[in-house]
């Protein structure tokens, strides 16, 4: 039986809707209800919202640590955040860049592939959408 109260799993939710993730972590389900309340109920309605820090800084923070990690999984669903709460493509490829530089090219090469990956499944989020051909 899990830890998590119902208020805390709750406030993971409402946070997980605001960034835009709240079908994430499915498979945890699948496997363990448990597993499931714990990411939803501990880090997102525990940990992501202590004071000290506001969501963006933590989204940036969680961004910068999976690049410099080489992340194969979990980064898509935090570009895709940082984009719902108003982080701009140029902010993104800062963060890109400044860890890319203290770990290394391999790094900053996939968290761009991995960006890349989710500009293109939103044609809206593009940032050469609104570029017009030299006319």
């Amino acid at each position: 039986m899990t830890i998590v109260d119902d208020e805390h799993f709750e406030r993971g939710m409402k946070l997980l809707t605001e960034m835009g993730r709240e079908k994430t972590m499915r498979d945890h389900k699948q496997l363990s209800e448990d597993l499931y309340r714990y990411s939803v109920g501990f880090l997102f309605g525990e940990i992501w919202q202590r004071p000290g820090l506001s969501l963006r800084d933590r989204q940036l923070i969680t961004l910068a640590a999976n690049i410099a990690m080489s992340r194969p999984t979990g980064s898509h669903s935090h570009f895709r955040s940082a984009k719902k709460i108003g982080m701009t493509h140029e902010e993104i490829m800062e963060v890109i860049i400044h860890v890319g530089m203290y770990t290394g090219w391999p790094c900053m090469s996939h968290a761009v592939k991995q960006y890349l990956e989710v500009l293109q499944q939103d044609p809206t989020a593009q940032p050469w959408a609104a570029e017009q051909p030299p006319g």
